[in-house]
């Protein structure tokens, strides 16, 4: 059994890292959104937040494979299955090189502008959100790779180089950044080339957690070729990381169905707020993700050993985390919205406006969210997949209609479409929790 000080001690070694990593995910977007707002317009801004979904798209097949092998690597280490943990390594890296390299290919080199046609409508911003989009699909191997190193170099046990390799990541990104628009006159290209930069640097770092023999438990062993096992293998790793993937691939769809419908409603105005409001999001997700991981990783490890007693004690301290972060960031936002829109290059009175009724409902509506999606990773832990799997598509889905159904008989109130959906979810979840009678007491899958 693990004592108090242990998980203590383990958990913020364990957050703060995954906290780290979390900007590689979402840092990149936030930083390109004020330098871009700032250096080139605020068009440049919505053209990120209109580019929004393919990230989303990458991030979810990073979540499919690596979230999922993650936590079956950390189940297998927690039972001292060294050969099982470094078979799931090599499964997930692989996948995710083949799955990144296709779509670089196919998005990136063949399909340029249809993609970029399928997330943007408006002559106006569409050579931007072109230009932004090639350089991010050409680059999305580095992304994954970055993302998935992180989940396996942290499991194993090196959350400090994890750290070191993102702040290094997302320094780099944003020196250059202002180099490449600035100094080498990229414009938006720039802001998509200096994250890919910052990536393949943070891989580098990553790559050396092998360098110390004692730090081979995750090795590459591809040994001889087996299609039935291999098959066996992958199912299990897409298995495992379905529902994030799930939850991701709803937020896919819902941030191109809202571009699209607050582009049609609210025009060049209300897009710009809305691309403010999703970097708002990016900041709860730095806590969100690093919540969520550490969740996958420390609380996979409790289940690979049956503590249940270690496993409540990582779920409390969560839980607690989360709660005081979101309670900060939202009051944060609520004293002075202002700022966060001037940052992002608001610069008429109507941008301001509009940002600012924005913020203060988006603070609020993402405080629900992020329980929710904690609470989807509890079911995943005590193997309630079901509820796990309802919820991933609950997230993002029920947004849709809502956000539909109030710009078209409610404009006014679009912003609130968000708070209103994730508590008609919220009841939802707590219905379907009481009806099928779920138990939260510890099961562990072999």
């Amino acid at each position: 059994m693990s004592s108090n000080n242990d998980i203590h001690s383990q958990f913020y070694k364990y957050l703060w890292a995954y906290i780290l990593v979390a900007l590689s995910g979402c840092l990149g977007n936030v930083v390109d959104g004020i330098i871009v707002g700032n250096l080139i317009s605020g068009d440049g801004v919505s053209a990120i937040n209109l580019s929004k979904p393919i990230n989303q798209f990458i991030f979810t097949l990073h979540l499919l494979i690596n979230a999922g092998a993650g936590m079956l690597v950390a189940y297998a280490l927690g039972q001292k299955n060294i050969s099982d943990a470094r078979r799931f390594f090599t499964h997930a890296l692989t996948l995710s090189m083949s799955v990144g390299i296709v779509l670089a290919l196919v998005g990136g080199v063949l399909f340029p502008d249809g993609t970029a046609h399928l997330l943007c409508n408006n002559e106006q911003l569409f050579p931007l959100a072109r230009d932004y989009m090639q350089v991010l699909l050409l680059g999305n191997p580095a992304f994954i790779l970055m993302w998935g190193l992180s989940t396996m170099v942290g499991v194993d046990g090196s959350p400090k180089l994890v750290s070191l390799a993102v702040v290094i990541d997302n320094v780099l990104n944003l020196c250059l950044d202002i180099v490449f628009i600035q100094f080498f006159g990229w414009g938006i290209t720039g802001s998509s080339a200096a994250t890919v930069v910052g990536h393949l640097v943070g891989i580098a770092i990553l790559l050396s957690h092998w360098k110390n023999p004692e730090n081979r438990r995750l090795t590459l062993t591809y040994g001889s070729f087996q299609l039935g096992k291999t098959w066996q293998t992958c199912r299990r790793i897409v298995s495992q990381g379905a529902p994030l993937a799930i939850a991701s691939i709803s937020l896919t769809l819902l941030l191109l169905s809202a571009n699209t419908i607050v582009l049609s409603t609210l025009g060049r105005t209300g897009i710009f707020a809305f691309a403010v409001c999703m970097n708002l999001l990016q900041v709860y997700n730095l806590f969100l993700s690093g919540t969520c991981q550490t969740l996958q990783s420390l609380g996979a490890i409790q289940v690979g050993k049956k503590d249940e007693e270690g496993l409540r004690a990582v779920l409390r301290k969560a839980f607690r985390f989360i709660t005081v972060a979101m309670v900060i960031t939202c009051v944060i936002v609520w004293v002075d919205p202002a700022i966060i829109a001037r940052l992002f290059g608001a610069d008429d009175a109507g941008k301001m406006t509009e940002t600012c009724q924005a913020l203060r409902v988006f603070a609020l509506s993402f405080i629900p969210f992020c329980y929710i999606y904690v609470l989807m990773i509890v079911y995943k832990l005590y193997s309630h997949h079901q509820m796990a799997l309802f919820i991933s598509f609950a997230l993002s889905l029920t947004v849709i209609p809502v956000l539909w159904l109030v710009s078209r008989y409610a404009p006014q109130m679009l912003w609130h479409s968000y708070l209103i959906a994730y508590i008609i979810e919220a009841l939802a979840i707590y219905v379907l929790h009481r009806t099928t009678k779920v138990k939260f007491k510890l099961v562990h899958d072999s």
